[in-house]
């Protein structure tokens, strides 16, 4: 029997599915799908399934000083023993085993793990590496025609940042955390890639933060030729260095252009220059040119790779984790575009590439040996396949080649310079002659500035002068795209962690919103580290250490002589550390309190803060309990981020509750709390009132009285509104109504229930919700209907719906307790980490 490894499950089914020509049978092995077929068996891990630790004695940490984990040894335990155990079963009965695992610096160590697992129970079977760039027939088959071996070089040097990245993070996470006396699940992160990144984006806020913002002036204008024509215009002047110019720096100087040119009523054409400029077509996708396409059509940089490696699992596109920017010779694009040809989305914009004479892929500057640019395959999913996410970033991945293999596009510009006096106008046009790769990537801004054609010394109608004051803006903060490119510059992080390393620092509390700002904690964290060990937030550092792993991967170096180096490195970190951790301490509590600050206590001057209960939930208390035990609730939804605007009337910072999809903004804790109670009266309670189930309550004479509750449109103090009964608690009927909009309480009535219809006032369009007892029934028919709340999540259709009720998950509920790994191993197409995003959302 031949044994076939691959990193996933979902990879492990498509290769058994091409291999088999879809005759395999599937079973389950401690809970691990094994695919069986013709002799052979494919079983996929869950990515690592092996992970390095230090020894039980070190897991204290209070007992264990930092410092002793630099020189502590290192092991290696199954972090996933089902899939280990299952392994192990199916390598003692194996004549061959074939790892497939992907074919990258982690992918070989996943395989070199497995490696390990076989020859513990089977020393004698050969085992043999196959590698592909994409999960297709064609691929799949020549990588198993063409086997080769194990790179152990390649794992060596993944297996090198395994045990580099364990010692620099849990040594300094725990001096950190203990410093600052943050343990439990709110302890203070560091990390080899992820401290030079957090850097990079608390430089960013601190130049934020110094700038000094100028004042200056621009002048604008609109002309008109014979034909009435209108178009702008722009003043402007020559500076110092002979370079055109529109900021006036003196307002004296703006106001005498201003004057002058609003006293006039025409401009005379002195300059027309005409010009057409070639815009070359874009260059293939590597990795981070993907996420920063992807960014600009709303992805963040981890779920642009989330979802791009579950379209390459499933054979719609290839590696996306690669440098590369050239096609591999062997690349017929005329061929690949013939697969898209009489495709409903896809199908015109083929047809059209292929009448072209010649077909020319464009070129960047890298190019690689171990995976091409991330491209299509040919295989296209029906849109019931995929979600709609998938769909639209397979469309990126399609488009972006169909723009590699097209025209150039063709700008024609018309530059007119008018004059009044000495002072200039500038017009400047442009127009789309030709749109070339436009026609079939619509991702770039192709918009068009009309200017008509003039003649020199032509007069020009003047009007609208305006005079507009301005001041210079800071730097903007790096949106998730543009910082990984800054990695990539400086060095920090690989290809494959970049994005999750971003994804870490939200995760840790140390950046919020998008694009990240750094919290005080991580302003504070950064500043220590400069102040006691530069070495750790320095990109220099963390850029030698990933070219020492890659010296290990060419055979340059070996993992004993990266790992002692980067032990001795930090041996010197923690000298200087050694006797500043009180001071660290004081700075990182002050920083962690000044992230959870709202402002004044209205009772006792004391700071309001955000605190979590020890159920889990949020609220605001004071920093003077137990003296002041003013205390505010939160919604219930979300987690809270506090923002920069502040509330006029209590000078409290607002709040925004974090949920995903149902992210809102709860503005001030104390506005919501005083505008809580009830609202305007509706009608009678179907439980309690007039016409529904009557109940007894006792008169001011103890005599038995009939209770007639009524329903009122109520705001509780979290900022939550229902429509409640009058006599709550003791009647408890509500129905929930809508967080944000003004309520209207029209004069229409519901024939069934005799209650006003509502209208919602939130955004342009009103949103009639009718009775809140119609409205509340339609809604559960709806629930009822799709058998499930999955559908409320981004990225789960119908489909995935499906698959995850064949896997036990039929609700959020189900979702939230749910293993991710097991759900991965479950449903096709879904990852672990797909499944953790959901989780998170839920």
């Amino acid at each position: 029997m031949e044994l076939i490894i691959t990193e996933k499950d979902n990879a492990a089914r498509r290769i058994a599915d091409i291999l088999s020509g879809g005759t395999f049978d599937s079973s389950r092995e401690n809970g691990v799908n094994v695919y069986e077929w013709g002799g052979k068996r494919c079983v996929g891990l869950s990515g690592h399934v092996v992970g390095v630790d230090f020894p039980s004695e070190y897991s204290d940490w209070r007992d264990v000083e930092p410092a002793e984990l630099i020189h502590a040894d290192v092991e290696k335990t199954a972090t996933k023993e089902n899939i280990v155990a299952t392994l192990r079963i199916l390598a003692r009965k194996a004549q061959r085993a074939t790892i497939a695992t992907d074919y990258d610096r982690e992918g070989e160590l996943i395989g070199k793990e497995a490696y390990e697992i076989v020859r513990e129970v089977n020393d004698e079977i050969p085992i043999r590496r196959v590698r592909f760039s994409s999960i297709t027939e064609n691929e799949v088959q020549s990588a198993f025609d063409e086997p080769d071996e194990l790179d152990f070089d390649l794992a060596a040097a993944g297996e090198a940042r395994q045990i580099i990245d364990l010692i620099w993070g849990a040594a300094l996470t725990r001096f950190l955390s203990l410093s600052a006396g943050q343990l439990g699940n709110d302890f203070i992160s560091v990390g080899r890639v992820q401290s030079p990144t957090l850097k990079l984006i608390v430089d960013r806020e601190r130049e934020i933060e110094a700038f000094d913002p100028e004042t200056y002036w621009e002048l604008f204008a609109d002309l008109a030729n014979a034909d009435e024509a209108t178009f702008d215009a722009q003043y402007f002047y020559r500076d110092e260095d002979d370079n055109e110019a529109e900021r006036v720096w003196e307002e004296a100087v703006a106001t005498e252009v201003y004057e002058t040119l609003a006293e006039r009523d025409t401009a005379t054409v002195v300059d027309v220059n005409r010009r057409t400029r070639t815009d070359t077509p874009p260059t293939p996708f590597n990795t981070t040119q993907f996420i920063r396409a992807a960014s600009a059509i709303g992805y963040t940089a981890k779920r642009a790779m989330s979802i791009a490696e579950d379209l390459y699992t499933a054979g719609y596109i290839t590696y996306p984790r690669t440098d590369n920017t050239v096609y591999p010779d062997d690349l017929e694009p005329d061929e690949l575009l013939d697969e898209f040809v009489g495709h409903p989305t896809l199908g015109e914009s083929a047809e059209s590439l292929l009448e072209a004479d010649e077909i020319d892929p464009t070129e960047g500057d890298e190019e690689t040996t171990d995976h091409p640019p991330i491209h299509p395959t040919g295989e296209i999913p029906t849109r019931g396949d995929v979600s709609d996410d998938e769909w639209e970033i397979f469309e990126l991945v399609v488009r972006r080649f169909y723009a590699t293999v097209a025209e150039a596009a063709v700008w024609e510009h018309l530059k007119v310079v008018s004059e009044v006096e000495d002072y200039r106008l500038k017009s400047n046009g442009k127009r789309l002659v030709e749109p070339g790769y436009h026609d079939v990537y619509p991702y770039f801004n192709t918009s068009e500035n009309f200017v008509p054609d003039v003649d020199e010394g032509e007069e020009l109608s003047l009007t609208d002068v305006e005079l507009e004051e301005k001041e210079t803006q800071p730097p903007r903060r790096y949106g998730q795209s543009r910082l990984i490119e800054t990695m990539e510059d400086l060095g920090v992080g690989t290809k494959s962690t970049r994005h999750n390393i971003i994804e870490k620092l939200y995760d840790r509390g140390y950046v919020e919103s998008d694009p990240p700002r750094p919290t005080r904690l991580a302003m504070a964290v950064v500043s220590a580290a400069e102040g006691y060990a530069d070495r750790v937030v320095s990109e220099g550092m963390t850029a030698q250490l990933e070219a020492d792993m890659d010296a290990i991967a060419s055979g340059e170096a070996t993992l004993d002589d990266v790992t002692d180096e980067s032990r001795e490195m930090l041996d010197e970190i923690f000298a200087n550390l050694a006797d500043s951790r009180d001071e660290i301490g004081d700075q990182l509590r002050k920083s962690l309190k000044d992230d959870k600050r709202l402002g004044p206590c209205p009772e006792c001057g004391e700071d309001l803060l955000v605190r979590r209960s020890r159920h889990g939930s949020y609220f605001v208390g004071c920093d003077g309990y137990p003296d002041c035990e003013n205390t505010l609730p939160l919604p219930s939804t979300g987690k809270p981020l506090i923002l920069e605007d502040e509330c006029e009337e209590h000078g409290l910072n607002e709040i925004k509750m974090l949920a995903g999809r149902q992210t809102f903004v709860h503005g001030c804790p104390l506005c919501k709390s005083e505008d809580a109670g009830e609202g305007p009266v509706l009608g009678a309670c179907p439980d309690c009132g007039e016409s529904g189930t009557s109940e007894a309550s006792r008169d001011e004479d103890g005599e038995t009285a009939e209770a007639h509750g009524e329903l009122a449109v109520k705001t509780l103090q979290s900022g939550s509104r229902l429509v409640g009964c009058t006599r709550y608690p003791d009647c408890e009927y509500s129905l929930p109504l809508p967080r944000r909009g003004d309520i209207e309480v029209t004069d229409d009535r519901c024939e069934e229930h005799e209650l006003p219809e509502l209208v919602i006032h939130s955004g342009d369009e009103p949103w009639e919700l009718g009775c809140p007892i119609c409205n509340y029934q339609e809604f559960q028919a709806r629930e009822s209907d799709t058998g499930s709340d999955l559908e409320a999540l981004d990225g789960v259709g119908a489909k995935t719906v499906e698959k995850l009720a064949d896997a036990g998950v039929e609700s959020l509920a189900d979702l939230t307790e749910a293993d991710p790994d097991a759900i991965a191993a479950d449903v096709e197409g879904v990852s672990a980490d797909r499944v953790r995003t959901w989780q998170a959302k839920a």
